[in-house]
């Protein structure tokens, strides 16, 4: 028996219940990990109010896609790992299948990764969701090099500002999008270049300002929504805008006539497009786990809560006001 994280219904934070539960052994190609700490992703919180992609065909369902703690148990064609290794895990396809919510917990062997010891549980927890995210993105996709300029909306989430990271790992110039001037400062320290407040600001004529008359190549967005308008008005011919979340609740325009005489690519984008890959699911480790190495990336944790306070830690992370990851402590 462990203690799991589970909800019975549809609903707020308080759905949450953390009960006993049986976790099977792991099964062929499988590793259980007895978990320290959880990465917290907005995926969750759409999931258990009934708004994510895929939604429970049973009840109760667990939840969660980042675990990071020590190896407890292999299951049968398990190599290269031991009991008591220090591991995290790459966000499964399916967070109902894989639920990371859990003192125990099973997931596929080539999605655990034995990361750099230098990492503490907590940076451990909070580090493949969003560097995979934004590598698959950036790199994967747009083929940011040195000399772009990309720019990053929601750059406060831990999301925005593993991009910025990625950004300046390869030489990139990464332009910061928030609503208010209020997490400026923040988000200069953490490697942004520019920071545009797109509710105090004229958007458009920013981006356009600081791109100067090659224009944006590439915009990193979770919002969609109007800030398309202004997003795409500012982008350089040929440039492609990565769509990765919907988190607008107003709709979305299809800026034809600037999409058209840019020759532009709106593009849609889920992280599952490259874990799903084993060459790219490959190239992504390699990338993000040589940067960890190196510094170049380095998790930031906006607060940590206790597994007991799981509600509370749902609450903040719908609250809008993090810099960086929420985790949690098991």
């Amino acid at each position: 028996m462990a203690r799991v994280i589970r909800f019975h219904e549809h609903g707020g934070p308080e759905v949450l219940r953390i009960e006993e539960a049986d976790v099977p052994p792991p099964g062929v190609g499988q590793v259980q990990i007895r978990v320290k700490a959880l990465g917290l992703n907005r995926a969750e919180s759409m999931l258990r109010t009934g708004a994510y992609i895929e939604t429970p065909e049973s009840w109760p369902s667990g939840l969660g896609f980042e675990a990071a703690g020590e190896v407890a148990a292999l299951g049968a064609g398990v190599e290269g790992l031991k009991v008591g290794d220090a591991v995290s895990v790459v966000p499964p396809p399916s967070q109902i299948e894989w639920p990371a919510y859990a003192e125990l917990a099973n997931f596929p062997q080539h999605l655990v990764v034995k990361h750099p010891a230098t990492l503490s549980w907590e940076e451990a927890a909070a580090t493949w969701m969003q560097y995979v995210t934004a590598y698959g993105a950036l790199i994967d996709l747009a083929k940011l090099a040195a000399g772009d300029v990309v720019v990053i909306t929601a750059a406060s989430s831990s999301v925005g500002l593993a991009a910025i990271q990625i950004a300046r790992m390869v030489g990139a110039t990464p332009i910061a999008v928030t609503r208010t001037h209020a997490k400026r400062q923040a988000l200069l320290e953490a490697g942004a270049a520019h920071v545009v407040a797109s509710a105090e600001e004229d958007l458009e004529a920013r981006l356009a300002e600081i791109a100067g008359p090659e224009g944006v190549r590439v915009v990193f967005d979770p919002i969609g929504g109007p800030i398309f308008t202004p997003l795409t008005a500012a982008m350089a011919r040929g440039g492609v805008l990565i769509e990765y979340g919907a988190l607008s609740p107003e709709p979305t325009p299809f800026p034809l006539f600037t999409v058209l005489g840019k020759s532009l690519t709106l593009r849609g984008y889920l992280i599952h497009e490259i874990t799903t890959d084993p060459a790219r699911l490959a190239a992504a480790k390699a990338f993000v786990l040589n940067g960890l190495e190196s510094g170049a990336l380095k998790p930031i944790i906006d607060r940590s809560f206790a597994f007991d306070d799981i509600v509370a830690a749902h609450r903040h992370l719908e609250s809008n006001q993090q810099f960086g990851k929420l985790v949690v402590t098991v």
